[in-house]
């Protein structure tokens, strides 16, 4: 299952597979960069972030079913004007709560992006 799922680190992977519901599929997993979240990983069902910012160095790991989510934007930076997908960051809204991701390049942002917006409209 490793060499077909997309991902950046084996432990992160293995993470996500550990709380996997049956029959539940893992589409990626991406390692975030900066501070608080560790990182963003999609199934079929839902997304899963893995975040650092807690106090006392507690982390969460945030299960989000894509019926909650409502919507999915690509944060970018006013100055690469040429790309839309020039950035390696998503925002995920759920309610009144956003969740900003950071990856390593701009690939894994629009595949992320692109994930959730086709589960979002199926929702």
């Amino acid at each position: 299952m490793n060499q077909t799922v997309p991902h950046d680190r084996a432990d992160q992977l293995q993470q996500v597979q550990a709380g996997l519901m049956p029959g539940e599929q893992i589409i990626a997993v991406y390692d975030a960069i900066g501070a608080g979240t560790g990182f963003l990983g999609l199934t079929d069902r839902r997304v899963v972030l893995q975040d650092k910012s807690f106090v006392g160095k507690k982390v969460a790991i945030t299960s989000i079913p894509y019926s909650k989510i409502t919507s999915v934007s690509v944060v970018s930076n006013k100055s690469l004007a040429g790309s839309f997908f020039s950035s390696g960051s998503i925002a995920i809204n759920v309610g009144t709560h956003v969740y900003e991701v950071d990856f390593r390049g701009e690939q894994k942002s629009h595949h992320v992006h692109g994930v959730i917006l086709h589960y979002i409209a199926r929702a």
